[in-house]
């Protein structure tokens, strides 16, 4: 069972420590930085305060979807609303969701930069938006508070967990299903459905739609042939006679 913590622009490396520190206390160790600004830093392995081993075992990578690439479950912390109706889950719900999911695989818990959070392009490689519910006349929680509250309702509830459901067909990683949209979008964009000049508001869509979906990886295996299938009739159509 793994439940990775990701953090996403992190500007102070207090901040990270704080976080490691928060994670080890409710016993999670999968830490992952994603371009954060200063690392590995004084400051970090201060605010750690014993948690130096998961300093040390973090993984620094450049983008969201390295990060996620593995994980069959993505839940990306966010206060504020969004155009794109994302599943949303409190802090409780997410917690559930994570411990069902990574008896399957992977399951990861991202947050953003302090100031800013996450951007709707890093919601993109989410299954479903993860909400603190706060007092409203004060709602800001630092970093690692963020991190402290989903992981002790991680740490609450994984011993009253349900046994595993056991499948005999794999969920659908993060890294196929960028594979797939990768594709869709190539083939749409082709074939003149998407406008070239701004295609992600619908494909944000179209990716909210296969998430509801929940693909296992047979499924993105299915979906990926029909785009190859798809590619493939269209090069011969546009092939001339005799060629």
């Amino acid at each position: 069972m793994t439940i990775r913590v990701v953090l996403v622009g992190t500007t102070h490396p207090g901040n990270i420590g704080a976080v490691a520190r928060a994670m080890k206390n409710m016993g999670l160790s999968d830490l992952v930085l994603v371009d954060p600004r200063y690392f590995p830093h004084p400051d970090a392995t201060a605010r750690a305060s014993g948690a130096d081993d998961l300093l040390a075992a973090a993984r620094v990578v450049d983008t969201l979807a390295e990060a996620v690439e593995d994980c069959v479950f993505v839940a990306g912390a966010s206060a504020r609303s969004r155009s794109i109706n994302w599943p949303c889950l409190d802090a409780k719900e997410a917690a559930a969701k994570a411990i069902s999911e990574s008896r399957r695989g992977t399951a990861a818990l991202v947050f953003g930069p302090e100031k800013s959070g996450l951007s709707n392009e890093d919601l993109d490689h989410c299954n479903a938006l993860l909400s603190i519910p706060t007092n409203p006349e004060f709602s800001s929680l630092n970093l690692a508070m963020a991190v402290q509250v989903v992981s002790y309702e991680i740490r609450a509830q994984q011993s009253s967990a349900p046994p595993p459901f056991e499948s005999e067909v794999p969920p659908a990683s993060s890294g196929a299903t960028e594979h797939f949209y990768a594709g869709l979008e190539r083939l749409l964009l082709e074939i003149g459905f998407l406008d070239p000049e701004n295609p992600r508001h619908l494909m944000r869509r179209l990716r909210r739609l296969f998430v509801r979906a929940n693909l296992d990886q047979n499924e993105i295996n299915i979906l990926n042939g029909i785009l190859t299938s798809i590619a493939r009739s269209r090069g011969e159509s546009r092939r001339e006679p005799g060629q």
